[in-house]
């Protein structure tokens, strides 16, 4: 048996703007210089791509990622510094809070091996 836990922070309204997949495709944009790769590279569409930084994006009120339009490609990408500093924070948190849980999971691990044993 094993724990997975899922983090995400929530807008007002209840709506999901940030988690692990907005935290992977930022950090792939890192890589990629663009969100069309990043996207591509992680097997979504680049308008679900699109969509998941203008919601962090509104959330948040502030920019997080720096788009260039021109070129060859028509195509680039940067995290702004605001964009990095948040992103090194919220990844700090969610592990942080991963192992947390830690204690409690492994605490109710034995109790429910004590209480399969008994009965």
């Amino acid at each position: 048996m094993e724990l997975k836990t899922k983090i995400y922070l929530l807008n007002d309204d209840g709506d999901k703007f940030m988690g692990i997949g907005v935290l992977w495709l930022l950090n792939e944009v890192m890589k990629t210089q663009s969100l069309h790769k990043a996207a591509k590279n992680l097997d979504i569409s680049y308008t679900k791509a699109f969509n998941m930084v203008k919601h962090l994006e509104s959330a948040l009120g502030k920019e997080v990622l720096s788009r260039k339009k021109g070129g060859a490609n028509r195509e680039g990408a940067t995290i702004t510094e605001f964009g990095k500093e948040f992103l090194s924070l919220y990844d700090e948190f969610q592990k942080q809070a991963k192992e947390c849980i830690n204690g409690p999971y492994q605490n109710f691990k034995e109790k429910l091996s004590l209480l399969m044993e008994e009965n």
